[in-house]
């Protein structure tokens, strides 16, 4: 039952872009297309999950041990950095259109504030062992997932539907976001 808590409360309670405000840039940058958001996502969870393992296991075994927990912050960065690059490598070696696809994006995985934030949360969260972490990190790409497809749609459609000319692009966009922030405000009495 605790799980299923984790994972309802990290995908739409407390939602790592819609409620946290954490990954804004991919979710604004990267949402101009379905099939971009997917691949998005994919490497966000991939590199977040990883994370998360790589993290918890340095802050409980190495930071904590030795109490150097002020080198936190910069030691998470250089782990997620490092598989940031693995990513980049494997997608380069796999999948060359969707490498193409996500450009510069990919790169700034390396400083997306979710995958940092989600990283500090599991690592500071008492109740959360190893499995509970995972299973956090997970809901949380999923949630991560779920905000950006779902806004990547929105976009997609909004291209189709005649918009006032003052709010083509960016301010339609800002718009639609709100109003996805608070649907998921909806399930906030769930959790």
């Amino acid at each position: 039952m605790e799980y299923i808590l984790i994972i309802i409360s990290a995908v739409f309670v407390n939602n790592i872009i819609l409620a946290k405000f954490l990954g804004i840039c991919p979710f604004l940058g990267v949402s101009n297309k379905v099939s971009t958001s997917i691949g998005m996502t994919g490497a966000v969870t991939f590199v977040m999950v990883i994370a998360t393992i790589v993290t918890f296991l340095i802050q409980k075994h190495v930071l904590d041990i030795y109490e150097i927990q002020y080198m936190r912050t910069i030691t998470f960065i250089l782990v997620i950095a490092s598989l940031v690059q693995l990513v980049e490598i494997m997608l380069k070696k796999v999948s060359p259109p969707l490498y193409q696809a996500l450009g510069i994006f990919l790169p700034l995985i390396t400083t997306n504030c979710a995958v940092l934030g989600v990283a500090i949360l599991a690592a500071d969260d008492v109740n959360f062992g190893m499995l509970e972490s995972v299973v956090f990190a997970i809901a949380n790409a999923i949630g991560f997932g779920v905000a950006l497809i779902t806004f990547a749609g929105l976009r997609e459609h909004l291209d189709l539907v005649d918009v006032p000319k003052g709010m083509k692009g960016v301010p339609i966009a800002f718009v639609v976001a709100g109003l996805l922030a608070l649907a998921f405000m909806g399930f906030a009495g769930i959790a």
